[in-house]
């Protein structure tokens, strides 16, 4: 498939929704960004998704990446693509202007990342996993650390990737064993093996920095006793040259289900030179600089997967041909109707269209909020760092989950068309389903929510998102053609209050409530905030066509999708209610030894 970026939609969610200009005008850095420069940006990255990184989707999933004696080489054509990708400034876009970079937001950076990850999902993971690694050694790093590796990261000419699972250890890093001793000089060798590291080793760039988790010998156990380490695959002289190969090697690259073009690989540090970046024994919470935009990132990737299924089954179902509509022929100078007239099909289509474009404003929202905990200041700061804390493992989670579920859907619209590979969208399954699993999987995400953001925080940022909510219920409720949206919102957000402290007094009695009920208490979630930035769309559609704007179909569809989004998926709040309802007890009656076949 051919893909062509939503560059309209994605206006509409800046600059109409979100309000970007606005936004900018808030946080000190941005003052300058006009909705013409966002345009400028959006513009060049639809242009290279769809030119350049489409059509190396599906040959880099039928090629893959190849491993012979230590070395991984990418597909065909993703060493041009990369080198065209860099100069054109995308590793520069968010870093530091003192290190090479743009300084630009992180919401421009998210809208741009969708574009290319929608083309070529294995190609954006390469300078994705980078702009992690530039973050935390902003955040982090000493001087020295930052103007050795920054400026080359920056311009892409390095690449940098972040090492945490083991053999042993994959969500649960207290089981990290991978060991730092220190040196003489300072620095620390570095002993072990990480596994499933996304382009640990690959040809694209000259170097590539590793974040290493790793343990002092004297260091508690647990997480209490992580540290973080640069690890260059190789060394780098005081004049900024690489100097000889570190004792970094990669071992293999797995045999994947998806993402194929992407290298995931196991890496082996047999004595490796490492530096501490932060303090000793808090590298996990330095690590998560890297892991939150990489969470953010891979909810983006559900968003990806939901545009992708959309473009493409949606082009398939306008041709082809099948049956007659049930109340009579629509298109009776063709032998058949085509397939979007019937409504199991646009049930389909609406959900995959309803996933991305709500799914689309929520990562913009989101990223809003990023950009204000990254250069904002004082109260608006501490209030954007709580609503992101809430919403993105929603985000993560939810938006990964209904991306798979639309990406499913756009293969059973297609039928046997669909199973096929030439059309590209059971590739989009393929790669989609690793969504749910890497960054923290859909359960641990759902733990991460009930557990530690809202009962942790004892509902205050709960309250606070819902009190957003009320509000602009609140605000709409003269506006009678609103009442459709609002009037389900006022009663999901006091039912989603009341769920909470149900969980919360079961958990006082038994604690595993809190994990019966934490997927159950996501999808809840996450159909509620995505009902919440539908109904925002809806106003401005419904305003808009009031107006006489001239791209009425465009707000007209925004409206109808908005009014099928509240009529067909919200309801599945309800099961979610139920289910939670019903306790833990289902789940642990049984014994162990039952569990047999």
């Amino acid at each position: 498939m051919q893909y062509k970026a939503p560059i309209r939609d994605m206006k509409f969610v800046m600059h109409e929704l979100l309000e970007s200009t606005k936004h900018y005008q808030t946080i000190k850095d941005y003052t300058h960004i006009e909705a013409d420069i966002v345009d400028s940006y959006l513009e060049t990255a639809a242009s290279f998704a769809e030119n350049e990184l489409s059509p190396l989707n599906m040959s880099g999933d039928a090629e893959g990446c190849h491993f012979e004696d230590g070395v991984v080489t990418t597909p065909k054509g993703f060493k041009e693509a990369y080198k065209q990708y860099c100069e054109l400034g995308f590793t520069s876009l968010t870093a530091e202007e003192e290190f090479g970079g743009q300084n630009m937001p992180m919401s421009l950076n998210s809208a741009i990342s969708e574009f290319m990850g929608t083309a070529n999902w294995s190609f954006g993971m390469y300078p994705g996993l980078s702009e992690g690694c530039v973050s935390t050694l902003e955040h982090h790093g000493t001087d020295e650390q930052k103007n050795k590796y920054l400026p080359k990261l920056v311009e892409g000419t390095w690449t940098g990737v972040m090492c945490l699972t083991e053999p042993q250890c994959g969500s649960d890093l207290n089981l990290v064993r991978t060991k730092a001793d220190p040196q003489e000089d300072g620095t620390y060798s570095i002993k072990g093996g990480k596994i499933w590291i996304s382009a640990g080793e690959h040809d694209m760039s000259e170097n590539i920095i590793h974040i290493v988790l790793a343990r002092l010998p004297d260091a508690p156990a647990g997480t209490k006793g992580l540290s973080l380490f640069v690890v260059p695959k190789f060394m780098v002289n005081d004049d900024g040259s690489l100097g000889e190969r570190n004792a970094v090697s990669c071992g293999s690259i797995e045999h994947k289900m998806g993402i194929k073009a992407s290298a995931t690989c196991v890496m082996n540090y047999d004595g490796a030179t490492g530096f501490l970046i932060g303090e000793k024994n808090r590298g996990l919470n330095v690590m998560f600089t890297f892991m939150n935009v990489a969470r953010i990132g891979t909810a983006i990737q559900g968003v990806t997967a939901a545009q992708f299924a959309f473009q493409g089954a949606l082009e398939f179902a306008k041709e082809r041909l099948a049956f007659r509509s049930l109340d009579g022929a629509k298109f009776p100078d063709k032998v058949a109707d085509p397939i979007i007239v019937h409504p199991a099909v646009r049930d389909m289509l609406l959900t995959t269209k309803a996933f991305a474009e709500g799914g689309r404003a929520l990562i913009g929202y989101m990223s809003q909020f990023a950009d204000t905990v990254a250069k904002g200041e004082g109260d608006a700061q501490k209030y954007a760092d709580q609503m992101l804390s809430l919403l993105t493992p929603i985000g993560k989670a939810f938006l990964t989950e209904t991306g798979l579920e639309a990406a499913h859907h756009g293969v059973q619209a297609m039928g046997g068309s669909g199973f096929c590979t030439e059309y590209g969208l059971e590739q989009n399954v393929r790669d989609t389903t690793i969504a749910c699993i890497y960054e923290g999987t859909t359960q641990i995400q759902a733990l991460d929510l009930i557990g530690r953001k809202v009962l942790g925080s004892q509902g205050k940022l709960l309250a606070n998102f819902t009190k957003v909510i009320q509000t602009f219920c609140e605000e709409n409720q003269d506006n009678s053609e609103m009442g459709q949206f609002t009037r389900p919102l006022m009663r999901l957000i006091k039912e989603w209050g009341d769920l909470t402290s149900r969980i919360g007094m079961q958990a006082t009695e038994n604690p595993e409530a809190v994990g019966g009920a934490a997927v159950d208490y996501m999808y809840f979630s996450g159909y509620v905030t995505l009902a919440y930035l539908w109904a925002r769309m809806a106003l401005i559609a419904q305003t808009e066509i009031k107006n006489g704007n001239s791209e009425k179909e465009f707000y007209d569809a925004k409206m109808k999708t908005a009014q099928f989004y509240f009529a067909k998926i919200l309801p599945r709040t309800s099961t979610h209610v139920q289910r939670i309802g019903t306790g833990v007890e289902p789940f642990m009656t049984m014994d162990i030894e039952q569990f047999a076949f």
